[in-house]
């Protein structure tokens, strides 16, 4: 069983690991951590089963640690430390999952007996459902923007946490199975390109039938490539080019996302990542460089730019563009000779 400690004072960070070493049962691997926002680094470097974690500290106190490793992972068991003034407040952690507390000063025989019940706990191959799903979505759009190496990191990172999870073959396999069905269901609704049936994975043990999935995942990435044949757009190339050409209307990310067949949560992670600005950063700068250039032709009326750029309000639009450029409208062309 893998062990996280969190807690701002090294002493009691010591000291609960010396009690967690002492357990009849030897822990596979125990960690410490001094504060909430380093304990989520080392959570998605290597997820842990169980945290132990102090409800007051710097930077992220327990409960908004409870909150993030409820999102991330809820098959990770929580056991919040508090102390006696603070355990009306820790209770408050139930709604993130936590159902075990300990009272300050932790002692050997408290942590026996809390260990005795996680581990009494402990599913053999459980998988957390929303660990699912967001691995789902995003092998969905890695696939479909054909990208090789990126699909086989998150191949490779689903298939240690299934082994992790100590699932026997046969649920394996059907778990394996219905990821690939989900996905080319999900797939196909975009191309024709994709199959949507695979009734069986044929494997005789799990790294069997890793490598089955995983050459089944690969043929859907080449039959997606051999279908575009070289007429691949690049996604980030279209939206921008969609946004560009749609200034002075109220362009949505949704809209967006739903033309180059991506997911908005996706689309917008990608995005930001490709561009280095947010979907609204870059609207907004496209329309005030297309305002500049408006501006420097005298005949255009100042109202008329405004509503050209996506602006129907013009003192919205006079702000903005003071804004970014540091000059109202009016300055702007006065600094050009035009009056």
């Amino acid at each position: 069983m893998r062990l996280l400690i969190v807690d701002d004072e090294p002493i009691i960070r010591k000291g609960l690991a010396r009690m967690a070493e002492q357990y009849f049962v030897p822990m596979l691997e125990i960690r410490t951590a001094e504060n909430g926002v380093r304990a989520m680094e080392m959570i998605r470097e290597q997820t842990p089963d169980v945290v132990f974690t102090d409800i007051r500290m710097p930077k992220m106190d327990g409960m908004e640690l409870s909150r993030l490793i409820h999102e991330f992972d809820d098959r990770i068991q929580v056991v919040v430390i508090s102390g006696y003034n603070d355990f009306t407040y820790a209770q408050k952690c139930m709604s993130y999952g936590v159902k075990h507390y300990l009272l300050k000063p932790v002692t050997k025989p408290d942590m026996d007996e809390i260990l005795d019940k996680l581990f009494k706990a402990k599913v053999k191959g459980y998988i957390s459902l929303k660990k699912y799903e967001d691995w789902i979505e995003k092998v969905e759009q890695t696939i479909w923007l054909l990208q090789p190496d990126e699909l086989e990191r998150l191949t490779q990172e689903w298939k240690a946490y299934c082994l992790h999870s100590d699932m026997n073959l046969s649920p394996l396999k059907e778990l394996l199975l219905d990821c690939l069905n989900v996905l080319a269901k999900r797939l196909h609704r975009k191309t024709s390109a994709i199959a949507t049936d695979y009734p069986q994975l044929q494997a005789d043990s799990k790294e069997e039938a890793f490598e089955a999935f995983e050459a089944q995942l690969g043929s859907m990435l080449s039959n997606l490539e051999r279908n575009r044949s070289g007429n691949y757009k690049d996604p980030m190339q279209e939206a921008r080019a969609y946004i560009d050409n749609h200034l002075s209307q109220e362009v949505t990310l949704e809209e967006v996302a739903e033309m180059v067949g991506l997911t908005p949560t996706y689309f917008s992670s990608l995005f930001k990542k490709m561009t280095h600005e947010t979907f609204v950063q870059y609207r907004i700068k496209r329309r005030i460089e297309k305002a500049q250039a408006l501006l420097a032709m005298p005949h255009v009326k100042l109202s008329d730019v405004a509503a050209e750029v996506g602006y129907e309000d013009y003192p919205h639009f006079t702000k903005m563009f003071k804004k970014m450029t540091g000059l109202s409208p009016t300055e702007f062309r006065s600094k050009l000779g035009i009056k």
